[in-house]
């Protein structure tokens, strides 16, 4: 009897949700673009989705949006099969994972990582594409809604035509919470558009050495300015409805040089401080945006005393679900599982689960690491408590997130209808103005004076791809190839802008230098990101230098002019005798897409206010050996 009882209630619960049914695209012309290529870059879908169920679900069931959550969540996994399960733990990559596949394996999430973009990267392409997907995770059982997740992780990187904010490293030395708070709501707003709501963002490291590759994605070595800050973004995101994670607990920022992953000099390696001092500086963030109403947090990929942190029991549930209270969900990093201790595949899933990792990130192997999670259940290697716990996690996080009120996201209000709008870019502008650092001006070369001619060179004085580093339309980013990397302004289109304003000629003609005031040089790193970064050679013409650094060096030597030097890179390298040479420094991180926001602060518009947000080494090799030389200290940057 009880059998036949499910049964019928299982069928009941089919039919009463079988109202969810597709509906018709819509055009929205409201605004205009300049051209063809432009809107279709960024503008809002001209097409909308799938109405809302519109039948009443039963009562007391977990499509009743009046019960609480935790009655949803324990009714919907009561009828969840093991395989269910399984599923809602797994996330896919886009380039590999069928539409059909969200449907015959019930996959929880689906990713983009860098550079991996539907269709020709127009905002209908990526509506549609997350259409499709929830289309068949709505033609499902028990109609879970699917959640795609991307790095945005300074603007909606990998999107043509978003706004390019600055990295992390620059954003910690602007270090403006309110800005940080409006820069989460725009990136929010713009993911929005795309219908993506998982942001694998802010990370929250703690970055202690230069010499890795990830430097850039630190707000600071201070653990008080990385929590300021990523509450606020935290804050910004969730406020308009994204879901944030914070990345990468914990300790990516300290792991020791010399101990990375396979071939890596320092990233994925080991950290090796004192449970006080891991508690202290690396975790304390975790605590603070936990407390702040944090959803996701996604586990490092490096290790602490030995131990991976995806297989690490004590600090994935004694110390984050336990002590800090984290009613969210842990994922993995990219293909994690690979690196642990297990002597297989299998062994190596049943660590992580068993450890506290909730939704596995698997872009290739998804289907693979579903039936493995039910044999290990099956063979008691994991407990079912464990997975009816992530299951839970995961599902409390869609059904506070109104998913399955609005699995295809169609009441969702908009700021902006297109990318890269005008009040968007201003403010990225304003955190570029605020995250340049003045290292030096004498004479006070600084500000630009009416009347004065300035010969500009460099390699990173007109390219867009430099400017915004790694994370920016491809996983390792990319220079400008014939024309600019996404929309916006370069650091020349800046200084010509404001050289009309105030009546300064700017000189790029190498056979008219000799006519110069002065000299712009503007010099940096190439674009890379995570272990491709991580490097020995602090140097400016060392292994991640931009092409042409020693070339403009010399050249703007031979000139025998007043020099204004800028630097733009992901961190603070190695500056030599070089700094000597040069009568003012400035260093513009990683600017993003809003180079005029440099031009503006070299004219004297906008103060200089910026803070170097970590130290500055004269030599990195001095780091960890209890003597250690400094160019700065953390908190240098002078004003005019």
């Amino acid at each position: 009897m009880k059998k036949l009882l499910s049964v019928l209630l299982a069928f009941t619960m089919v039919i009463s949700l079988s109202a969810c049914k597709t509906g018709t695209d819509k055009k929205d012309s409201s605004k205009p673009a300049t051209s063809a290529s432009d809107t279709a870059a960024t503008t809002a879908p001209t097409a909308e989705t799938t109405a809302s169920p519109t039948a009443a679900p039963a009562p007391g069931s977990y499509m009743d949006a009046s019960l609480p959550t935790a009655d949803r969540v324990a009714d919907l996994l009561s009828q969840m099969t093991l395989e269910e399960k399984a599923g809602q733990m797994m996330q896919g990559a886009r380039y590999k994972v069928a539409d059909s596949e969200v449907k015959s394996l019930g996959l929880g999430s689906v990713l983009s990582g860098g550079g991996d973009v539907p269709g020709a990267n127009t905002i209908s392409d990526w509506v549609s594409m997350v259409k499709k997907y929830q289309d068949n995770a709505m033609a499902t059982r028990l109609k879970i809604p699917f959640i795609y997740g991307i790095d945005a992780v300074h603007g909606h990187s990998n999107v043509y035509g978003a706004v390019i904010f600055p990295q992390n490293i620059g954003l910690g030395a602007a270090n403006d919470p309110d800005l940080m708070y409006k820069m989460g709501a725009a990136v929010a707003e713009e993911m929005k558009l795309t219908h993506t709501l998982w942001n694998f963002s802010p990370c929250v490291a703690v970055g202690q050495d230069p010499r890795w590759g990830r430097t850039y994605e630190s707000f600071s070595s201070d653990p008080a300015i990385v929590t300021s800050l990523a509450v606020a973004y935290l804050k910004g995101q969730s406020d308009h409805g994204i879901l944030s994670t914070a990345k990468h607990y914990a300790g990516d920022g300290a792991t020791l040089f010399g101990t990375g992953e396979g071939t890596n000099l320092i990233d994925r390696g080991d950290v090796r401080l004192s449970a006080d001092d891991f508690m202290n500086k690396q975790l304390a963030p975790y605590k603070e945006l936990v407390a702040s109403g944090l959803k996701v947090v996604m586990a490092s990929f490096s290790s602490y005393q030995g131990t991976k942190m995806s297989e690490n029991t004590y600090y994935l549930t004694d110390v984050l679900k336990g002590q800090f209270g984290f009613k969210g969900f842990v994922v993995s990093d990219w293909e994690a599982t690979a690196g642990l201790s297990g002597g297989s595949y299998q062994e190596n899933i049943e660590l992580a689960i068993n450890a506290g990792v909730d939704m596995l990130m698997e872009p290739n192997n998804y289907e693979v690491a579903i039936g493995d999670i039910v044999d290990s259940v099956n063979a008691g290697k994991i407990p079912m408590s464990r997975i009816d716990d992530a299951v839970s996690r995961i599902l409390t996080v869609k059904f506070d997130m109104g998913l399955f009120e609005d699995p295809y996201m169609t009441n969702l209000p908009h700021e902006v209808d297109a990318l890269g709008s005008t009040q968007y870019r201003d403010l990225a502008k304003q955190l570029v103005e605020k995250s340049l650092v003045l290292m030096k001006n004498e004479n006070n070369l600084l500000p630009l004076q009416k009347g004065e001619k300035v010969f500009v060179t460099g390699p990173a004085i007109d390219d867009m791809g430099a400017q915004c580093g790694g994370w920016t339309l491809s996983w390792q980013g990319s220079l400008d190839q014939g024309s600019k990397l996404t929309q916006g302004q370069t650091i020349l289109d800046g200084l010509k802008t404001y050289a009309d304003k105030y009546g300064v000629e700017i000189i790029t003609d190498k056979n008219r230098a000799s006519e110069a005031d002065a000299v712009i040089l503007a010099v940096g790193e190439i674009p890379y990101a995570e272990y491709m970064g991580d490097t020995a050679d602090m140097t400016l013409t060392g292994s991640t230098s931009l092409p042409g650094n020693q070339e403009a060096m010399d050249f703007a030597a031979s000139l025998g002019k007043p020099t204004i030097t800028l630097i733009v890179a992901g961190r603070q390298l190695e500056l030599g005798d070089s700094f000597d040479a040069w009568n003012s420094v400035v260093m513009c991180y990683l600017p993003g897409s809003e180079g005029d926001g440099v031009a503006s602060v070299l004219f004297g518009e906008t103060p200089f206010s910026g803070k170097i947000p970590m130290p500055w080494y004269k030599d990195v090799n001095e780091i960890g050996t209890g003597s250690v030389d400094l160019l700065f200290a953390k908190g240098f940057g002078l004003s005019y």
